[in-house]
């Protein structure tokens, strides 16, 4: 039995005449823009009723026109260009990172892609359009928005913003990697790359049943893409003051902090693609009403699934603490790459298995046996490295010793080094009575004699 693809029918894209394109596109561009400003208001809002806080309530019914106010508030600040900064790449660093955040919206299906929507008379998809790499085409912009943060920071002229700037192509480069193979275990199982095709493919069980580590791969990266919380090292205002974007004032800021809502909402709307059924209705209401996947409701499906999880990134900022930065780095190269890959084999081998017709037991049962022997080894490797390094330990603590203030400033022991045992409080018989007094005041029993014996030497 050969490999399955599924069948890839764009015909219906690119058939559109041009005043339908622009209206689309106005759709797409409206709809990032209105997403932004509730998200920015919805995130202080819940952040503050995490914390026992009011949150914002001034601007407008309930403070839902914050975010706008914010907005005409950077328009109208002073806009500073510093002296040492590469001015022409300075400027254009903001819109860099800006206009690669729109353009991935395109290819994401808001409902099927037959035509069953109208617009003043003229059928059409509730899509911009789609390709046959549309996967490949959002992860290569996700690629290009990075070059602005990274130009930001070189072209500020200051140490902070290049340090921020290096952390973020850092932070790309490690995420992306395990980013995309949680996409290849996507492709195996749907066997395209359109995301019209992909949504096609989950009619009957959505993706994040099938391939719950790839949905859980994409998600811890999708915070590190988008340097959110607790990934924001980048922008940690902690010790790089602002990070990249320290420079920068007025639109130009606006624009890096549209850029970073923006690309939370585009990461969002590809996780619901690919992994939550897209513009398909929730699996009780599925069930009970057939018109939940025709005409426009399909977009309220898909506007649920992408708010519920800028509801988790909301979530996550308001709960966990910022990491380190080599813990960061730590999780992307030594968890998250190596997961991942292994991952992306075992689905494979499952694909080929069902491919040759074996039973689902069978399968089962291979790769129960793969994975139990891959933990053995996994616990015979780490038991002869326990042992290794219990051996080496105490060698290693005499040998080398151990300063804590060493530089004149409190550092961590290397490996090998243990800190040396805390001081302990004496018991209270063995301490000194310390009082106010003349000469005679009597000491204690453990203090008699050393005071004779100084009067003794004193004359």
């Amino acid at each position: 039995m050969s490999l399955y693809l599924a069948a890839e029918d764009l015909s219906l894209f690119g058939r559109d005449p041009w005043w339908l394109v622009g209206i689309k596109a106005v759709f797409c561009f409206a709809f990032l823009m209105l997403t932004v400003l509730f998200s920015i208001v919805w995130e202080r809002k819940v952040v503050a009723w995490m914390q026992l806080r009011i949150g914002p309530n001034r601007h407008g019914p309930w403070g839902m026109l914050q975010s706008l106010a914010d907005g005409m508030k950077l328009m109208l600040k002073e806009d500073i260009i510093v002296k040492r900064a590469d001015k022409v790449v300075y400027v254009l660093a903001p819109i860099v990172a800006a206009i690669p955040a729109f353009m991935a919206i395109a290819v994401i299906p808001f409902g099927p892609a037959g035509n069953e929507i109208s617009i003043f008379g003229q059928r059409t998809t509730m899509q911009l359009t789609d390709l046959p790499i549309a996967v490949l085409y959002i992860l290569a912009i996700a690629s290009v928005g990075i070059y602005g943060i990274v130009l930001a920071g070189w072209s500020s002229g200051s140490t902070y913003p290049l340090l921020g700037g290096l952390r973020s192509c850092a932070q790309m480069i490690s995420y992306e990697i395990a980013m995309g193979a949680a996409f290849a275990s996507v492709f195996l199982y749907s066997g395209s790359m359109s995301t019209s095709t992909i949504v096609e493919q989950q009619h009957d069980r959505w993706y994040i049943v099938l391939l719950p580590v790839s949905f859980l791969i994409y998600i811890v990266t999708m915070v590190g893409e988008t340097n959110r919380a607790p990934f924001d090292m980048p922008e940690s205002e902690g010790d790089l003051v602002g990070g990249f974007n320290t420079e920068y004032s007025s639109i130009k800021f606006a624009m890096f902090m549209l850029a970073e809502y923006v690309n939370m909402v585009t990461v969002s709307a590809v996780a619901t693609t690919l992994f939550l059924g897209g513009w398909r209705a929730p699996w009780p209401v599925s069930t009970f009403w057939e018109g939940a996947n025709h005409g426009w409701w399909p977009l309220l499906w898909f506007v649920v699934k992408v708010q519920l999880l800028l509801f988790f990134f909301i979530w996550l900022r308001g709960t966990l603490p910022r990491v380190r930065y080599d813990q960061l780095m730590k999780l992307g190269w030594k968890v998250l790459i190596p997961v991942s890959v292994v991952w992306l084999m075992l689905v494979a081998t499952v694909r080929t298995l069902r491919n040759e017709n074996y039973d689902f037991a069978d399968i089962a049962l291979y790769i129960g046996g793969g994975v139990l022997a891959l933990l053995l080894l996994s616990f015979v490797a780490d038991m002869f490295r326990e042992k290794a390094k219990s051996a080496e330990r105490p060698a290693a603590a005499k040998s080398a010793g151990f300063d804590a203030m060493a530089g004149g400033f409190p550092v961590p022991p290397l490996p090998g080094q243990e800190l040396p045992p805390v001081p302990r409080r004496r018991p209270r018989r063995e301490r000194e009575l310390i009082v106010s007094g003349g000469s005679d005041t009597a000491s204690d029993g453990s203090m008699g004699g050393t005071r004779d014996g100084k009067e003794a030497s004193d004359g």
